[in-house]
């Protein structure tokens, strides 16, 4: 139970309890990985005001050292610009060389096509696209400086995982900008993948379907219940594991992938 003894990781977007971030950053720890997470209290504040707690993420953090692994954390807003260089230095300050990335973090607002404006499609952008897209670059480029400055140590051999939403395996209206600008992610998967791949870098995307991870009703999970064959709605712990799988060695010849791990959900 330590595939990851002596990673350190970044998962961006551990900001409540219950949520993916929170799961996977356990799951990451159980095996042996270092944490450094990023939150938005004001972003979880507006989307889940019964859920957020600006105080939560120092008991995370001391909940995770306790697995006997180190772990930090940081306020980030990802529509800043430079905040992916930020974290990049924050995150090897804290905790070392980050050699696993987790692009959790998202920004969701439900919108029709009468509800569509520019300023919500921007805000989309910004944290899906243009965030993931850089946090992602800035990394690759970063485990490619180091292996250039200390070539024998090989410290390439990185994870990026970003977090997907079901694009492509069907229509999602009523939520338009989420929903292109999470399929962008899905594409640019692919794309740098086969770019990081002779730096041995894999690059990933998960999509866990419909997750109890606190934004449910129970209207929506009794609608949500009968397209689960296996009988229960997706936990954040079964996109946990699956995260922790692909950071691990036992991955590393998977790269370029969209894995729809969905619990057969239709």
């Amino acid at each position: 139970m330590a595939k990851l003894r002596g990673k350190i990781a970044i998962v961006t977007g551990a900001s409540r309890e219950g949520g993916i971030g929170a799961a996977v950053c356990r799951a990451l720890a159980s095996e042996g990985a270092s944490l450094f997470f990023t939150h938005l209290y004001d972003y979880d504040k507006e989307i889940n005001p019964n859920d957020a707690d600006g105080n939560w993420p120092d008991l995370f953090a001391e909940e995770l050292r306790q697995l006997g692994v180190q772990a930090a954390h940081m306020k980030l807003d990802l529509t800043v610009p430079g905040s992916a260089s930020k974290l990049l230095d924050e995150a090897r300050q804290a905790v070392g060389l980050p050699t696993v990335l987790v692009n959790n973090a998202t920004y969701s607002v439900d919108a029709d096509f009468r509800q569509l404006s520019e300023s919500l499609i921007d805000a989309h952008c910004a944290v899906n696209i243009r965030g993931t897209f850089m946090l992602s670059a800035e990394f690759a480029r970063m485990l490619e400086a180091e292996n250039n400055a200390h070539p024998s140590r090989d410290v390439c051999g990185g994870r990026i995982i970003n977090l997907t939403s079901g694009q492509g395996k069907g229509p999602m209206p009523g939520n338009l900008a989420y929903a292109a600008t999470k399929g962008a992610i899905s594409v640019f998967t692919e794309s740098l993948a086969a770019e990081l791949a002779p730096l041995h870098i894999t690059v990933n995307a998960v999509d866990p379907g419909p997750t109890d991870s606190g934004w449910m009703s129970e209207e929506v999970k009794h609608a949500l219940l009968p397209h689960f064959p296996m009988g229960r709605i997706g936990l954040p712990e079964d996109a946990a594991r699956l995260i922790a799988f692909l950071a691990s060695d036992d991955a590393k010849w998977i790269t370029g992938e969209i894995i729809h791990s969905r619990g057969g959900f239709e």
